[in-house]
C-alpha cells in the first residue's frame, strides 16, 4: 500500500522543499499531495512551481497566496504589507504556464482511493480563508468532514485533533499534537515538542484533522520545514520536521529585493 507525503505553505522557499524531498526519497514515498501555497513570501518562484510539476501530486488545493497571486485586479487580499509587497512581486515572476498550473488546483477536493480529504483552509467556506487553532475551530470543521482524515494548511502551525466516537465517552474532539504558537492555544506549553517526528496511529471510527504546518515559512517557534507522511498500510501519519539552509533562503529574499522581515522571519520560526 502506498505512502503519501502531504506537503503544505512551500512559498518559493526551494531550499526548505529540497531538503522536505530530500527526506521523502529515505521514507519512500510514492505519491504527493499538496494542501496550497506554492508562491508568496519568499524568492524562489519558477524554481519552486518547476519543482512541483515534477512531483506530479496525486491532488492538490489552492491556497490563499497562490489565489492572490492569479488576480488580476493588482488586489492583495486584505494581506499585510509585506506579504502584499511579496504577491505583487511574484505576480510579475509568473509565466502563463506557471499561472495555468496555479489555476488547475481547487480549493478543495478528495484524494482518490482514500479515506483523505484535502483543503488549505476550513472545509465549510474554504475560499473565506479561515484558521483551525484549537479545538473549537476543528469542531467547527469535523461537521463538513465526510472522510476520515483532513489534511490543512494556512496557519504555518501544526496541530491535530482527533474527532472520538461518542459510544467511547471520550472527549467529543482531542488535541492530540500542540505548538507553542499564541494565547489561543491553552494546551500548547505543555504539549510542546521537539522531536524530529511524531506519528499518530488511526484508529477504526474516529475522524482526523491535521494542520500540518509550514514548510517554506514556519511559524511554531521551529524553524525547520514541516510536513506529514500518510502511510495507508500502516494506518498512521507521521509529521517530520526537516532542517535545510535559511541562509541560503534569505540571501535571495534579500537579494530579489523582498522586505528583509521576511527573511528574518525564517530564521525566528514565528
Amino acid at each position: 500500500m502506498p505512502k503519501y507525503a502531504v506537503l503544505s505553505d512551500i512559498h518559493s522557499n526551494s531550499d526548505a522543499l529540497q531538503a522536505v524531498l530530500d527526506k521523502c526519497d529515505k521514507i519512500g514515498i510514492d505519491h504527493y499531495l499538496f494542501l496550497g501555497d506554492l508562491v508568496g513570501y519568499n524568492a524562489d518562484v519558477r524554481r519552486c512551481i518547476d519543482m512541483a510539476r515534477k512531483l506530479n501530486f496525486l491532488a492538490a488545493v489552492r491556497g490563499n497566496h497562490d489565489d492572490v497571486a492569479l488576480r488580476k485586479d493588482g488586489s492583495t487580499g486584505g494581506f499585510n504589507a509585506n506579504a502584499a509587497i511579496a504577491i505583487e512581486w511574484t505576480r510579475r515572476m509568473l509565466s502563463d504556464e506557471d499561472r495555468e498550473f496555479l489555476e488547475a488546483m481547487p480549493y478543495r477536493c478528495t484524494v482518490p482511493g482514500t479515506p483523505v480529504t484535502l483543503v488549505h483552509a476550513t472545509l465549510d467556506t474554504p475560499e473565506a480563508w479561515g484558521y483551525i487553532f484549537d479545538s473549537h475551530h476543528a469542531a467547527g470543521n469535523f461537521s463538513y468532514q465526510l472522510s476520515q482524515i483532513c489534511f490543512c494548511g494556512h496557519s504555518h502551525v501544526p496541530v491535530a485533533f482527533d474527532k472520538v466516537p461518542f459510544a467511547s465517552g471520550g472527549k467529543v474532539v482531542d488535541t492530540i499534537e500542540a505548538w507553542e504558537h499564541n494565547l489561543d492555544n491553552p494546551a500548547a506549553d505543555e504539549n510542546f515538542s521537539i522531536a524530529d517526528s511524531l506519528t499518530i496511529q488511526l484508529e477504526t471510527g474516529h475522524k482526523y484533522l491535521f494542520n500540518i504546518g509550514s514548510i517554506g515559512q514556519p511559524r511554531n517557534n521551529d524553524t525547520r520545514a514541516s510536513f506529514a507522511v500518510y502511510d495507508s498500510d500502516a494506518k498512521t501519519v507521521t509529521r517530520y520536521r526537516v532542517p535545510y539552509d535559511i541562509a541560503a533562503a534569505q540571501k535571495k529574499v534579500n537579494d530579489a529585493g523582498l522586505p528583509e522581515r521576511l527573511a528574518l522571519r525564517l530564521e525566528w520560526g514565528r
